[in-house]
């Protein structure tokens, strides 16, 4: 399904949007609750990654089958080779057929594991026979995927003698690692984290509980991009988020102040508002090593706005549903900047003309369609297989037409 957003406006700045469940916290405590059934989830995620990870958990089949849910793929590798007795095949879509998890794989066979590929050495499909793991010490080289660790800390406490995890080199995505600890600790596991070395403590059990899961700050970016690309006084309500968020993506209140948006919390609730207009000679400089899955947003809001923009951190993008890299340059050079991408960076130079009106092309990645809509405040867009937000943000194009946005089937 493509869809032609034609330009818009934000015309309605009463209602309040409610955005799901952050997809982060759902898939990492919905392995908790498959290893400790006594935890009960509220606000889980509703995007197709959180469902699949979901399903995943409760089958009993010996084919699982996670399509393109990444992080599925990497919790689910760590969780079933704990499973003794339980044999199972993991695999997933083409994309998924292309990602790495060998870094990850070498960990658990570490810990006792028994893995084998199917297909190509180093990625999926897995054949994984689930055993008891009684090894509890590894090491991993800490500017991988944060997902790699986090797998491994969130089956650590289920661990025979719990697990001393050792971080080589820089450690890069910390809020996510510091998310997966801070989600432990608050479910009664007892964990540590000093210099290089984590400690995840052994706990059989946990005593029954609810929790109430925050809503998604990554999916939060787009409206702070819809306010960068509207005019003064213009404002956005979401709900639920705290002011004291466990997800890095949080840092958007901090880093879209130099795009003239505020961000007011009003208890679950926070306003959005285009306070001041943006100094387009400046130049937005951000290393985004702690919260990659923004860069996109923030790329599409500079070329929006004309800005100059350099990003770094960024070299986990060439691994996700697609080069995020590549494909952030193509599309925007398609609209009329011009970017240079390196393994690790993105610089896009000051646009000075009128962007062009354009299809962009999605590449089966959610944040491609959902970074590039808010440009429709700018010019009219079509978003080519726009069902693709339905990977993390379902109920995205009912919310654009509810503040106002005319969108449209082609």
């Amino acid at each position: 399904m493509d869809l032609k957003l034609q330009k818009s406006k934000i015309g309605n700045q009463q209602s309040t949007i409610n955005v799901t469940g952050s997809k982060s916290e759902s898939n990492r405590l919905l392995l908790l609750q498959a290893l400790y059934p006594h935890i009960e989830i509220k606000n889980c995620s509703n995007s197709d990654d959180s469902v699949v990870m979901s399903e995943a958990l409760s089958s009993s089949s010996n084919i699982i089958d996670i399509h393109h849910a990444g992080t599925a793929m990497r919790f689910l590798t760590a969780y079933f080779a704990t499973q003794d007795g339980r044999e199972v095949v993991l695999t997933g879509s083409d994309r998924m057929k292309e990602r790495p998890i060998k870094i990850l794989v070498d960990a658990l066979k570490s810990l006792g594991a028994d893995i084998s590929y199917l297909e190509t050495e180093g990625f999926p499909p897995l054949k994984i026979k689930g055993r008891q793991l009684s090894n509890n010490k590894v090491a991993l080289k800490a500017h991988v995927s944060s997902q790699y660790i986090s797998a491994l800390l969130l089956i650590a406490a289920k661990l025979e003698n719990g697990l001393e995890l050792t971080l080589e080199g820089e450690i890069t995505s910390i809020p996510y690692i510091n998310m997966t600890l801070s989600l432990l600790n608050e479910v009664g596991i007892k964990t540590s984290f000093k210099g290089q070395l984590i400690k995840v403590y052994q706990q059989a059990a946990i005593s029954k509980q609810e929790l109430i899961i925050e809503s998604d700050w990554s999916s939060a970016s787009y409206f702070y991009s819809m306010i960068a690309l509207s005019e003064l006084g213009t404002e956005v309500k979401l709900s639920a988020y705290k002011q004291n968020s466990l997800q890095g993506d949080s840092v958007l209140s901090e880093i879209y102040q130099q795009f003239g948006v505020e961000t007011h919390f009003h208890n679950t609730r926070i306003t959005l508002r285009k306070s001041k207009n943006v100094d387009l000679e400046s130049i937005i400089t951000l290393n985004l090593s702690n919260s990659p899955d923004i860069a996109q947003t923030i790329a599409v809001t500079c070329l929006g706005l004309g800005l100059e923009c350099k990003l770094t951190g960024l070299h986990t993008l060439k691994i996700k549903e697609t080069d995020r890299l590549l494909a952030l340059k193509t599309e925007i050079e398609k609209l009329g900047g011009e970017v240079a991408i390196t393994s690790n960076s993105l610089h896009l130079k000051a646009l000075k003309v009128k962007i062009n009106t354009v299809a962009i092309d999605t590449y089966n990645d959610h944040r491609m369609a959902l970074s590039f809509a808010p440009l429709a405040l700018v010019t009219s867009i079509t978003i080519r297989d726009a069902e693709v937000v339905s990977k993390s943000f379902p109920s995205f194009w009912n919310d654009l037409k509810a503040l106002g946005f005319q969108v449209e089937k082609i």
